[in-house]
């Protein structure tokens, strides 16, 4: 019982997903973050069926694209576009920590916020167009059945479960910010101990299969984002909070989007 609290909750706050009322209480915010990852399991597996669907209905490349951009922002609600922005806006201002903590409050969107937003919006689509073409040419041949390769398929699910358990790491691990937020009551609430061990066996299974597909450029790419993830929230901002979690998912999940890319174009 106390699982399946905890997993309606994860969903209830990170996606759109219809999920069962609990009461958020304690007791279903101790292991919350270690249910992080199953949202992205949900999400990699229904972009997996989306991308199969499109080649197997020999959909332009185009159309393929705008919907592989356009599925994972109506999954999970757009809760992480948010702190995209706000992160970019408060990045983009230059200024002293705690005034860029007070920018990642403000409810209004910035001219940065909106030109991150556009060009990671831009950017998905074209690496998703690109990535459709390569599909369509080293897939499973048209006369049989057409779709994705089991390891091409592996390393497109795994990709956003990876990114959810780094960043519910990184909650139970980073310095957080001064006062009250998302992230703070999240960290307070967590039983530290199985969160860190949780999502850290996550990541590490999770990035493994990803290396055993061939996958290892998406590994190289998430740990770098991650890398930087950590001297932004210590150097830039002085601790973490919720707008930063959701600035890296979006972040991440865009780098190992290049990287699959990279692997198919080139590999």
């Amino acid at each position: 019982m106390h699982a399946l609290k905890s997993i309606a909750v994860a969903f209830s706050m990170f996606s759109a997903v219809p999920m069962p009322q609990f009461a958020w209480d304690e007791d279903a915010l101790r292991h919350m973050l270690v249910a992080f990852p199953l949202v992205g399991l949900l999400v990699g597996v229904l972009m997996w069926c989306c991308a199969s669907l499109c080649i197997l209905w020999s959909l332009p490349h185009q159309i393929t694209g705008l919907l592989l951009t356009a599925l994972p922002l109506f999954v999970t609600g757009g809760i992480h576009l948010d702190g995209f922005s706000d992160t970019w806006d408060a990045l983009g201002s230059r200024r002293e920590p705690e005034r860029m903590r007070q920018i990642l409050k403000d409810p209004h969107v910035g001219t940065f916020g909106v030109m991150h937003l556009v060009l990671l919006l831009l950017a998905s689509f074209v690496l998703w167009t690109e990535l459709a073409g390569t599909w369509n040419s080293v897939g499973a041949p048209q006369s049989t059945t057409p779709g994705l390769g089991l390891l091409q398929s592996m390393s497109l699910v795994l990709s956003f479960v990876l990114s959810r358990s780094l960043s519910g790491l990184s909650v139970a691990t980073f310095p957080l910010t001064p006062g009250d937020g998302l992230a703070r009551s999240f960290a307070s609430s967590a039983d530290k101990k199985a969160v860190c061990l949780g999502c850290a066996a996550i990541a590490i299974a999770s990035s493994a299969a990803m290396v055993v597909c061939g996958s290892w450029t998406m590994v190289v790419a998430a740990a770098g984002v991650f890398a930087w993830y950590r001297f932004v929230v210590v150097r830039r901002f002085s601790g973490l909070s919720g707008d930063l979690c959701g600035w890296f998912v979006q972040t991440s999940e865009l780098w190992m989007l290049a990287a699959l890319w990279l692997t198919q174009t080139v590999g």
